[in-house]
């Protein structure tokens, strides 16, 4: 009887070690991922505002869109692939990378925070922005690219490394002051353009005083790229078809 229940545990000890063993190798196999977290939010804007951005990084897209409200959706991804085991770890550290809008007055204002210690390579972070076409941009970025899009309020960007992009209707009448320190400005728009070779730099201007908007870009490290959005003309009245026969 003795010897019987001694096999009867061996069996069990086997037994729990084999569905051990498998669930090690299952995770083993499972193909590491990148850890990603995302959030979406609506904030009231007051009229002819002004949206601004202080200490964001990585991508920044702000699109014009036909609604009162602006649209904030950031998402956060990990650069490394995790195994199942460190994932949730990596969500944590994900976590602390903190993005808060508040309304101050007629501005409202996007905040990024996180710890300054550990390195922002170990993280990616993309804006994706819905505002009034005629708000007011003002964002203080750091690396990354900055994208803007149908907007047609004062712009003013302030970029250490990386590429402005602009979209503007091609109607549009703009006070243009653009520079990069190491790199080129490339404009649609009219105005005298400066190589400063000593700099490596590229500045365009198109002073125009009577332009109802102002552009202020500013690059450390990278190009500004200002490009016209065709704006399709009203349908004409239609033409009726000639007879036949020419009656």
């Amino acid at each position: 009887m003795a010897h019987t229940n001694r096999f009867r545990m061996t069996i069990r000890i086997l037994a729990v070690l084999g569905f051990g063993a498998g669930c090690l190798l299952l995770a083993a196999d499972e193909p590491k991922q990148q850890v990603q977290v995302s959030k979406t939010e609506r904030i009231d804007f007051p009229p002819g505002g002004t949206l601004r951005l202080t200490k964001s990084t990585g991508v920044l897209t702000v699109e014009a869109w036909d609604r009162p409200d602006v649209e904030i959706t950031t998402i956060k991804s990990t650069k490394a692939e995790y195994d199942a085991g460190g994932r949730e770890r990596a969500k944590h550290e994900l976590n602390k990378v903190r993005v808060a809008a508040e309304r101050h007055g007629d501005e409202l204002v996007v905040t990024t925070d996180f710890p300054r210690h550990r390195a922002i390579s170990r993280f990616d972070l993309e804006y994706h922005i819905k505002a009034p076409s005629t708000a007011r941009i003002i964002a203080s970025h750091d690396v990354g690219d900055v994208n803007i899009d149908g907007l047609v309020g004062d712009i003013q960007v302030t970029l250490l490394q990386g590429e402005i992009m602009l979209h503007l209707p091609e109607d549009g009448e703009y006070n243009i002051n653009a520079k990069s320190q190491f790199g080129n400005v490339n404009s649609d728009f009219p105005g005298p353009e400066k190589r400063r070779w000593w700099l490596l730099g590229h500045r365009s201007v198109n002073e125009n005083s009577q332009a109802a908007h102002k552009l202020t870009l500013r690059v450390g490290f990278g190009d500004i790229v200002i490009l016209k959005t065709r704006v399709p003309a009203p349908p004409g009245p239609l033409t009726p078809a000639p007879k036949a026969g020419g009656l």
